[in-house]
Protein backbone atom coordinates (compact mmCIF):
# COMPACT_ATOMS: atom_id res chain seq x y z
CA UNK A 1 0.00 0.00 0.00
CA UNK A 2 1.19 3.51 -0.83
CA UNK A 3 1.82 6.44 1.47
CA UNK A 4 0.57 9.89 0.51
CA UNK A 5 1.59 13.24 2.02
CA UNK A 6 -0.76 16.15 2.56
CA UNK A 7 0.51 19.60 3.52
CA UNK A 8 -1.56 21.66 5.96
CA UNK A 9 -1.04 25.36 6.67
CA UNK A 10 -2.05 25.84 10.31
CA UNK A 11 -2.76 29.41 11.44
CA UNK A 12 -3.74 30.37 14.98
CA UNK A 13 -2.07 27.47 16.77
CA UNK A 14 -0.50 29.70 19.44
CA UNK A 15 -3.97 30.10 21.00
CA UNK A 16 -5.43 27.63 23.49
CA UNK A 17 -7.89 25.95 21.14
CA UNK A 18 -5.65 25.92 18.10
CA UNK A 19 -2.72 24.48 20.03
CA UNK A 20 -4.40 21.92 22.27
CA UNK A 21 -7.27 20.58 20.21
CA UNK A 22 -6.20 21.09 16.61
CA UNK A 23 -2.43 20.81 16.62
CA UNK A 24 -1.56 18.48 19.51
CA UNK A 25 -4.68 16.33 19.89
CA UNK A 26 -5.63 16.18 16.20
CA UNK A 27 -2.93 16.72 13.57
CA UNK A 28 0.04 15.58 15.67
CA UNK A 29 -2.02 12.70 17.05
CA UNK A 30 -2.73 11.59 13.47
CA UNK A 31 0.98 11.90 12.68
CA UNK A 32 2.00 9.95 15.78
CA UNK A 33 -0.45 7.12 15.08
CA UNK A 34 1.28 6.57 11.76
CA UNK A 35 -1.08 8.53 9.54
CA UNK A 36 -4.68 8.12 8.44
CA UNK A 37 -5.83 4.97 6.67
CA UNK A 38 -7.77 5.67 3.47
CA UNK A 39 -10.52 3.52 1.98
CA UNK A 40 -8.14 2.03 -0.63
CA UNK A 41 -5.67 0.96 2.06
CA UNK A 42 -3.19 3.79 1.46
CA UNK A 43 -1.88 5.87 4.35
CA UNK A 44 -2.27 9.65 4.43
CA UNK A 45 0.58 11.37 6.28
CA UNK A 46 -0.06 14.89 7.53
CA UNK A 47 2.72 17.45 7.12
CA UNK A 48 1.82 20.71 8.91
CA UNK A 49 3.48 24.10 8.59
CA UNK A 50 2.81 26.34 11.59
CA UNK A 51 2.17 29.97 10.69
CA UNK A 52 1.77 32.97 12.97
CA UNK A 53 2.75 36.61 13.36
CA UNK A 54 5.11 35.83 16.24
CA UNK A 55 7.87 33.73 14.71
CA UNK A 56 9.45 32.98 18.10
CA UNK A 57 6.19 31.50 19.43
CA UNK A 58 5.54 29.27 16.43
CA UNK A 59 9.19 28.21 16.35
CA UNK A 60 9.06 27.20 20.02
CA UNK A 61 5.91 25.13 19.45
CA UNK A 62 7.37 23.53 16.33
CA UNK A 63 10.59 22.56 18.08
CA UNK A 64 8.73 21.23 21.11
CA UNK A 65 6.66 18.86 18.98
CA UNK A 66 9.09 17.92 16.26
CA UNK A 67 7.41 19.92 13.50
CA UNK A 68 10.02 20.82 10.91
CA UNK A 69 8.18 23.66 9.18
CA UNK A 70 7.09 27.03 10.58
CA UNK A 71 6.84 30.60 9.30
CA UNK A 72 5.65 34.11 10.02
CA UNK A 73 4.94 34.69 6.31
CA UNK A 74 1.39 33.57 5.51
CA UNK A 75 1.53 34.78 1.91
CA UNK A 76 4.59 32.65 1.22
CA UNK A 77 2.89 29.63 2.81
CA UNK A 78 -0.22 30.12 0.69
CA UNK A 79 1.96 30.37 -2.42
CA UNK A 80 3.42 26.89 -1.86
CA UNK A 81 1.57 24.44 -4.15
CA UNK A 82 2.73 21.51 -2.01
CA UNK A 83 0.36 22.50 0.80
CA UNK A 84 -3.27 21.80 -0.06
CA UNK A 85 -5.20 22.81 3.08
CA UNK A 86 -5.40 26.08 5.01
CA UNK A 87 -6.67 25.90 8.59
CA UNK A 88 -7.50 28.86 10.83
CA UNK A 89 -8.10 28.98 14.58
CA UNK A 90 -7.11 32.62 15.06
CA UNK A 91 -9.15 35.68 15.92
CA UNK A 92 -12.73 35.83 14.62
CA UNK A 93 -12.31 39.37 13.29
CA UNK A 94 -9.78 38.37 10.62
CA UNK A 95 -11.02 34.85 9.81
CA UNK A 96 -13.16 35.58 6.75
CA UNK A 97 -10.38 37.60 5.13
CA UNK A 98 -7.90 34.78 5.66
CA UNK A 99 -10.33 32.22 4.24
CA UNK A 100 -10.93 34.40 1.19
CA UNK A 101 -7.19 34.73 0.61
CA UNK A 102 -6.67 30.98 0.99
CA UNK A 103 -9.48 30.13 -1.41
CA UNK A 104 -8.03 32.57 -3.95
CA UNK A 105 -4.74 30.70 -3.59
CA UNK A 106 -6.50 27.45 -4.46
CA UNK A 107 -6.45 25.95 -0.97
CA UNK A 108 -9.10 23.81 0.63
CA UNK A 109 -10.14 25.56 3.85
CA UNK A 110 -11.10 24.38 7.30
CA UNK A 111 -11.65 26.68 10.27
CA UNK A 112 -12.94 27.24 13.75
CA UNK A 113 -16.25 28.94 14.38
CA UNK A 114 -17.69 31.50 14.18
CA UNK A 115 -16.69 32.15 10.60
CA UNK A 116 -17.28 35.88 11.13
CA UNK A 117 -18.86 38.32 13.55
CA UNK A 118 -21.01 39.63 10.68
CA UNK A 119 -23.67 37.48 8.99
CA UNK A 120 -23.34 39.12 5.57
CA UNK A 121 -19.61 38.38 5.61
CA UNK A 122 -20.22 34.78 6.73
CA UNK A 123 -22.71 34.30 3.88
CA UNK A 124 -20.34 35.83 1.32
CA UNK A 125 -17.40 33.62 2.29
CA UNK A 126 -19.67 30.56 2.27
CA UNK A 127 -20.87 31.43 -1.25
CA UNK A 128 -17.28 32.03 -2.37
CA UNK A 129 -16.23 28.63 -1.06
CA UNK A 130 -19.24 26.86 -2.58
CA UNK A 131 -18.52 28.39 -5.99
CA UNK A 132 -14.79 27.65 -5.87
CA UNK A 133 -14.95 23.90 -6.37
CA UNK A 134 -12.63 23.55 -3.38
CA UNK A 135 -13.40 21.60 -0.21
CA UNK A 136 -14.39 23.66 2.82
CA UNK A 137 -15.45 23.02 6.37
CA UNK A 138 -16.11 24.50 9.78
CA UNK A 139 -15.39 22.84 13.12
CA UNK A 140 -18.51 21.37 14.75
CA UNK A 141 -16.74 19.35 17.39
CA UNK A 142 -19.63 18.81 19.81
CA UNK A 143 -21.37 16.53 17.32
CA UNK A 144 -18.50 14.09 17.85
CA UNK A 145 -18.54 14.08 21.65
CA UNK A 146 -19.48 10.64 23.05
CA UNK A 147 -22.25 12.04 25.26
CA UNK A 148 -23.98 13.86 22.42
CA UNK A 149 -23.46 10.94 20.06
CA UNK A 150 -25.34 8.81 22.58
CA UNK A 151 -28.18 11.35 22.60
CA UNK A 152 -28.38 11.12 18.81
CA UNK A 153 -28.37 7.32 19.00
CA UNK A 154 -31.26 7.45 21.48
CA UNK A 155 -33.19 9.80 19.21
CA UNK A 156 -32.57 7.66 16.13
CA UNK A 157 -33.67 4.53 17.99
CA UNK A 158 -37.00 6.11 18.95
CA UNK A 159 -36.16 5.96 22.66
CA UNK A 160 -37.64 9.39 23.45
CA UNK A 161 -40.94 8.90 21.65
CA UNK A 162 -42.05 12.45 20.92
CA UNK A 163 -39.36 14.88 22.09
CA UNK A 164 -40.92 17.60 24.21
CA UNK A 165 -38.06 19.73 25.49
CA UNK A 166 -34.29 20.18 25.73
CA UNK A 167 -32.53 21.84 28.65
CA UNK A 168 -28.87 22.76 28.29
CA UNK A 169 -26.46 24.15 30.88
CA UNK A 170 -23.00 25.26 29.79
CA UNK A 171 -20.30 27.18 31.55
CA UNK A 172 -17.93 27.60 34.46
CA UNK A 173 -16.30 30.37 36.46
CA UNK A 174 -13.65 32.22 34.46
CA UNK A 175 -11.42 34.02 36.93
CA UNK A 176 -11.22 37.78 36.61
CA UNK A 177 -7.44 37.75 36.24
CA UNK A 178 -6.56 39.77 39.34
CA UNK A 179 -6.01 37.27 42.14
CA UNK A 180 -6.08 34.23 39.86
CA UNK A 181 -5.14 34.10 36.20
CA UNK A 182 -8.08 33.85 33.78
CA UNK A 183 -8.53 30.60 31.84
CA UNK A 184 -9.73 32.38 28.72
CA UNK A 185 -8.06 35.13 26.63
CA UNK A 186 -8.99 38.72 27.39
CA UNK A 187 -10.29 39.41 23.88
CA UNK A 188 -13.25 37.14 24.68
CA UNK A 189 -14.61 39.93 26.89
CA UNK A 190 -14.17 42.89 24.54
CA UNK A 191 -16.82 43.67 21.92
CA UNK A 192 -14.34 45.42 19.67
CA UNK A 193 -12.22 42.29 19.40
CA UNK A 194 -15.12 40.01 18.50
CA UNK A 195 -15.73 38.78 22.03
CA UNK A 196 -18.93 37.73 23.75
CA UNK A 197 -20.44 34.41 24.74
CA UNK A 198 -23.43 34.79 22.40
CA UNK A 199 -21.18 34.98 19.34
CA UNK A 200 -19.02 32.20 20.74
CA UNK A 201 -21.62 29.67 21.89
CA UNK A 202 -24.84 30.15 19.90
CA UNK A 203 -23.10 28.90 16.73
CA UNK A 204 -22.35 25.71 18.70
CA UNK A 205 -25.94 25.36 19.88
CA UNK A 206 -27.19 25.91 16.32
CA UNK A 207 -25.45 22.83 14.91
CA UNK A 208 -26.19 20.78 18.03
CA UNK A 209 -29.92 21.50 17.81
CA UNK A 210 -30.13 21.21 14.03
CA UNK A 211 -28.31 17.87 13.91
CA UNK A 212 -29.29 16.11 17.14
CA UNK A 213 -32.76 17.39 18.01
CA UNK A 214 -34.53 19.42 15.28
CA UNK A 215 -33.92 22.55 13.17
CA UNK A 216 -34.24 25.90 14.97
CA UNK A 217 -37.30 27.96 14.05
CA UNK A 218 -37.08 30.96 16.41
CA UNK A 219 -35.08 32.38 19.29
CA UNK A 220 -35.49 34.55 22.36
CA UNK A 221 -32.23 35.51 24.05
CA UNK A 222 -31.21 37.62 27.04
CA UNK A 223 -27.53 38.39 27.42
CA UNK A 224 -25.64 39.88 30.35
CA UNK A 225 -22.25 41.29 31.22
CA UNK A 226 -22.05 40.10 34.81
CA UNK A 227 -18.41 41.04 35.38
CA UNK A 228 -17.58 44.43 33.93
CA UNK A 229 -13.91 44.65 34.87
CA UNK A 230 -11.18 42.09 34.24
CA UNK A 231 -7.39 41.91 34.14
CA UNK A 232 -5.63 40.90 30.91
CA UNK A 233 -2.61 38.71 30.21
CA UNK A 234 -0.23 41.60 30.95
CA UNK A 235 -1.77 42.45 34.31
CA UNK A 236 -3.65 45.48 32.97
CA UNK A 237 -7.22 46.13 34.10
CA UNK A 238 -9.69 46.59 31.24
CA UNK A 239 -13.40 47.14 30.73
CA UNK A 240 -15.11 43.85 29.89
CA UNK A 241 -17.94 45.17 27.73
CA UNK A 242 -18.88 41.93 25.92
CA UNK A 243 -21.58 39.59 27.20
CA UNK A 244 -20.30 36.84 29.51
CA UNK A 245 -23.65 35.05 29.89
CA UNK A 246 -26.60 34.21 27.64
CA UNK A 247 -29.99 32.84 28.61
CA UNK A 248 -31.72 31.63 25.46
CA UNK A 249 -34.94 29.83 24.55
CA UNK A 250 -35.43 28.25 21.13
CA UNK A 251 -38.46 26.90 19.31
CA UNK A 252 -37.49 23.87 17.23
CA UNK A 253 -39.42 22.12 14.49
CA UNK A 254 -42.03 19.73 15.81
CA UNK A 255 -42.92 21.94 18.75
CA UNK A 256 -39.78 21.14 20.76
CA UNK A 257 -38.76 23.84 23.23
CA UNK A 258 -35.05 24.17 24.00
CA UNK A 259 -33.63 26.29 26.80
CA UNK A 260 -29.85 26.71 26.95
CA UNK A 261 -27.95 28.80 29.49
CA UNK A 262 -24.34 29.71 28.67
CA UNK A 263 -22.15 31.48 31.21
CA UNK A 264 -18.55 32.27 32.09
CA UNK A 265 -19.79 33.54 35.46
CA UNK A 266 -21.31 30.38 36.96
CA UNK A 267 -19.96 27.81 39.39
CA UNK A 268 -20.49 24.19 38.40
CA UNK A 269 -22.65 21.79 40.38
CA UNK A 270 -23.65 19.32 37.70
CA UNK A 271 -22.09 16.27 36.06
CA UNK A 272 -20.03 18.16 33.47
CA UNK A 273 -19.19 21.62 32.09
CA UNK A 274 -22.04 21.14 29.64
CA UNK A 275 -25.12 18.97 30.18
CA UNK A 276 -28.24 18.42 28.10
CA UNK A 277 -31.48 16.97 29.40
CA UNK A 278 -33.92 15.70 26.78
CA UNK A 279 -37.47 14.85 27.86
CA UNK A 280 -39.83 12.85 25.68
CA UNK A 281 -43.11 11.02 26.01
CA UNK A 282 -41.39 7.62 26.25
CA UNK A 283 -38.19 8.52 28.06
CA UNK A 284 -35.63 11.09 29.12
CA UNK A 285 -31.85 11.36 28.95
CA UNK A 286 -29.14 13.52 30.47
CA UNK A 287 -25.77 13.77 28.71
CA UNK A 288 -22.47 15.48 29.37
CA UNK A 289 -19.36 15.47 27.21
CA UNK A 290 -18.83 11.73 27.59
CA UNK A 291 -21.49 10.14 29.80
CA UNK A 292 -25.21 9.72 29.20
CA UNK A 293 -27.97 8.47 31.51
CA UNK A 294 -31.53 7.47 30.66
CA UNK A 295 -34.86 6.99 32.38
CA UNK A 296 -37.60 5.15 30.50
CA UNK A 297 -41.27 5.80 31.25
CA UNK A 298 -41.65 2.35 32.83
CA UNK A 299 -38.78 3.19 35.22
CA UNK A 300 -39.93 6.68 36.09
CA UNK A 301 -40.53 7.13 39.83
CA UNK A 302 -43.65 8.79 41.22
CA UNK A 303 -42.59 11.52 43.62
CA UNK A 304 -45.14 13.40 45.70
CA UNK A 305 -44.73 17.07 46.53
CA UNK A 306 -44.44 17.55 50.28
CA UNK A 307 -42.47 20.60 51.41
CA UNK A 308 -43.01 19.72 55.07
CA UNK A 309 -40.75 16.66 55.00
CA UNK A 310 -37.08 16.31 53.99
CA UNK A 311 -36.75 14.60 50.61
CA UNK A 312 -36.08 10.89 51.02
CA UNK A 313 -35.83 9.93 47.34
CA UNK A 314 -32.43 9.95 45.64
CA UNK A 315 -33.44 10.98 42.14
CA UNK A 316 -29.96 10.46 40.68
CA UNK A 317 -30.11 6.76 41.50
CA UNK A 318 -33.19 6.35 39.28
CA UNK A 319 -31.18 6.77 36.06
CA UNK A 320 -29.31 4.12 34.05
CA UNK A 321 -26.06 4.85 32.23
CA UNK A 322 -25.77 4.26 28.48
CA UNK A 323 -22.76 1.95 27.93
CA UNK A 324 -19.72 2.89 25.84
CA UNK A 325 -20.37 0.45 23.02
CA UNK A 326 -17.97 2.06 20.57
CA UNK A 327 -14.43 3.46 20.90
CA UNK A 328 -14.43 7.19 21.60
CA UNK A 329 -11.67 9.36 20.13
CA UNK A 330 -11.12 13.10 20.51
CA UNK A 331 -14.02 14.87 18.78
CA UNK A 332 -11.77 17.42 17.07
CA UNK A 333 -9.53 14.65 15.75
CA UNK A 334 -12.51 12.65 14.48
CA UNK A 335 -13.76 15.61 12.48
CA UNK A 336 -10.26 16.37 11.19
CA UNK A 337 -10.01 12.81 9.89
CA UNK A 338 -13.38 13.18 8.18
CA UNK A 339 -12.30 16.42 6.52
CA UNK A 340 -9.00 14.95 5.36
CA UNK A 341 -10.84 12.03 3.77
CA UNK A 342 -13.28 14.51 2.23
CA UNK A 343 -10.35 16.33 0.61
CA UNK A 344 -8.37 13.36 -0.68
CA UNK A 345 -11.08 10.84 -1.55
CA UNK A 346 -14.30 12.88 -1.53
CA UNK A 347 -15.54 11.23 1.65
CA UNK A 348 -18.90 12.25 3.11
CA UNK A 349 -19.05 15.75 4.59
CA UNK A 350 -21.96 17.90 5.79
CA UNK A 351 -20.19 20.73 7.56
CA UNK A 352 -19.25 23.31 4.94
CA UNK A 353 -18.98 27.04 5.47
CA UNK A 354 -22.73 27.30 4.95
CA UNK A 355 -23.06 25.58 8.34
CA UNK A 356 -20.78 28.25 9.75
CA UNK A 357 -23.04 30.96 8.33
CA UNK A 358 -26.05 29.37 10.04
CA UNK A 359 -24.23 29.59 13.34
CA UNK A 360 -23.41 33.25 12.84
CA UNK A 361 -27.05 33.85 11.89
CA UNK A 362 -28.29 32.45 15.20
CA UNK A 363 -25.73 34.47 17.17
CA UNK A 364 -26.73 37.65 15.35
CA UNK A 365 -30.41 36.95 15.98
CA UNK A 366 -29.63 36.25 19.64
CA UNK A 367 -27.94 39.61 20.01
CA UNK A 368 -30.80 41.34 18.21
CA UNK A 369 -33.36 39.55 20.37
CA UNK A 370 -31.55 40.78 23.48
CA UNK A 371 -31.40 44.34 22.17
CA UNK A 372 -35.05 44.42 21.09
CA UNK A 373 -36.33 42.18 23.91
CA UNK A 374 -38.47 39.99 21.64
CA UNK A 375 -38.73 36.62 19.84
CA UNK A 376 -37.22 36.43 16.35
CA UNK A 377 -37.80 33.87 13.59
CA UNK A 378 -34.82 32.11 11.99
CA UNK A 379 -35.21 32.41 8.21
CA UNK A 380 -33.74 30.05 5.64
CA UNK A 381 -30.42 31.46 4.37
CA UNK A 382 -30.81 29.73 1.01
CA UNK A 383 -27.31 28.22 1.13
Amino acid sequence: MAQRRIGIIMHGITGRMGYNQHLVRSILAIRDQGGLKLSNGDTLMVDPILVGRNRDKVQAIAEKHGVSRYSDDLDAALANPDDEIFFDAGATKIRAGLLEKALAAGKHVYCEKPTSDDLSVAIDIAKTAMASGLKHGVVQDKLFLPGLMKLKMLRDSGFFGEILSVRGEFGYWVFEGDWQQAQRPSWNYRKGDGGGIILDMLPHWRYVMDNIFAPVKSVSCMGATHIGKRVDENGKTYAADADDAAYATFELEGGIIAQINSSWAVRVRRDDLVTFQVDGTHGSAVAGLHKCWTQHRVNTPKPVWNPDQPQTMNFVDDWEEVPDNWPADNGFKVQWEMFLKHVVEDGPWEYGLQSGAKGVQLAELGLKSWEERRWLDVPDLGL
